[in-house]
């Protein structure tokens, strides 16, 4: 009797798994062998990256440490596949992503490794290096366009203020859009991040509704 597994293609053992660089090689074969994952680009998988990070923001709101390790997992895959895409095509590999944020974090703390005063304001010290790295000349400069709208406003807000610009006196109107922005600032005076607070309330608000939900039969 023939064997049935005779034509089948060899297949080599799965890389080792543990660690950081046994993910980066899961993926590399991944890409190499697995179709979906072939044909990936960093456009293409801008939809998964923004929905992993917000499955981190849920773990860590909802305080479900087991589920936060998980989603951490999640979005590390998702920096890996974008750093094996340009690897794989001669651009930066995961170590050189690696090595610029850990150079970039020590030339902005001084303080920490080369012996600089602490500043008084180390949110407002950070911002003046980065705009002097960046050469940026607007406090607006560099903010994501893709934040949504009150993480958006809370940034703007923030960083106009680090500039010696308060914004909100500079809203020309009354209108529903205009309130919600003077109610941000008001946040951020309090030490409130908006963005934040809403989510929290409008879970509270969802949970009550299933609550009332559950109590029709």
């Amino acid at each position: 009797m023939a064997d049935p597994t005779a034509h089948e293609p060899m297949r080599s053992p799965a890389p080792d798994a543990s660690g950081v660089r046994g993910l980066v090689d899961v993926m590399s074969r991944l890409r190499r062998e697995c179709p979906w994952d072939a044909e990936q680009t960093h456009h293409s998988l801008v939809t998964y990256l923004v929905e992993e990070a917000a499955e981190v923001v849920d773990a860590i709101e909802t305080g479900d440490i087991a589920d936060l390790r998980e989603e951490l997992g999640d979005l590390l895959l998702q920096v890996v596949f974008h750093c094996e895409i340009e690897a794989q095509r001669g651009g930066f590999t995961l170590e050189e992503v690696a090595d610029d944020i850990a150079a970039k974090l020590v030339r902005r703390h001084p303080y920490v490794f080369d012996g600089a005063d602490v500043p008084d304001d180390l949110l407002a010290s950070w911002e003046a290096r980065k705009r002097a790295e960046k050469r940026r000349a607007s406090a607006l400069d560099g903010i994501p366009g893709a934040l949504d709208t009150l993480a958006r406003a809370h940034k703007v807000i923030g960083r106009s203020r680090q500039h010696g610009v308060d914004p909100v006196p500079l809203v020309d109107d009354d209108g529903v859009g205009a309130q919600i922005l003077a109610l941000v600032g008001r946040a951020q005076d309090a030490g409130i991040d908006a963005d934040q607070a809403t989510r929290q309330a409008l879970r509270a608000l969802e949970r009550r509704i299933r609550e009332q939900e559950a109590s029709r039969g």
